[in-house]
């Protein structure tokens, strides 16, 4: 049996192709998703309530499933959109993702459009969490509860270039995962701990379990013949 032969039946190496192969296939399917969604990041996580609306009952996902708005542990895709193309007819308006104007490194906002304007040739979006007091989505919205009046407090909007896109689709729940181990310091020792030991366990302790093959007897076939 060749060397090729023998690296192709054992099963460590087939495992470890397989494992390859996800990782590939996953990577791919994500810069994939860049490139066809024209965004550096497609895929975030709803971290605030502020986009959920309730009237009476609690801001979750888990109870309000298939409402319009966003929940916290929402999984979202973005798409990268020129801001000519953002829908700014509000209540059925988008929906962005945006750099915070007075901190730009901090984490990103997701909020509705409810208005758009243009100065000096720039386009500039008022936006408003959709849970947000004190009239929420979908009734009207008055100008003293734009996010620039009630939270920046600069009573500026959102300018064009700090849109990062806007939310195509929303995934229920999966997002809580990530949440989880954001908020749970331990969480991703003990994830990385697990993976090592199911390495263990599935490659190096047979390894070191294997006993050597005792070697073939051949049998060598009599000389002596018969004939009749």
């Amino acid at each position: 049996m060749s060397i090729t032969q023998k690296i192709a039946r054992n099963d460590y190496i087939k495992s470890a192709v397989v494992i390859g192969i996800v990782f590939l296939i996953v990577g791919i399917f994500y810069f994939g998703m860049c490139f066809a969604l024209n965004v550096d990041v497609p895929v975030r996580v709803v971290e605030s309530g502020s986009m959920c609306v309730t009237y009476g009952g609690s801001c979750d996902g888990w109870n309000h499933v298939f409402e319009s708005t966003l929940h916290v542990g929402d999984i979202i895709i973005i798409q990268g959109v020129d801001g000519k193309d953002i829908n700014a007819n509000y209540p059925n308006s988008d929906v962005i993702v945006y750099q915070n104007p007075t901190n730009p490194t901090s984490t990103p906002i997701v909020h509705r459009v409810v208005e758009s304007y243009e100065v000096d040739g720039k386009l500039y979006f008022q936006t408003k969490g959709d849970g947000n007091p004190t009239m929420k989505w979908p009734n009207p919205v008055s100008k003293e509860e734009y996010d620039s009046n009630c939270i920046w407090r600069t009573g500026e909007g959102v300018s064009e270039d700090q849109v990062i896109g806007r939310v195509v689709m929303r995934i229920p729940w999966f997002g809580h995962i990530t949440l989880f181990l954001r908020s749970n310091p331990w969480s991703l020792p003990v994830i990385i701990a697990l993976i090592l030991g199911i390495v263990v366990l599935e490659f190096i302790l047979p390894i070191i379990k294997k006993k050597p093959q005792e070697p073939e007897t051949k049998i060598e076939p009599s000389g002596d013949l018969t004939y009749i």
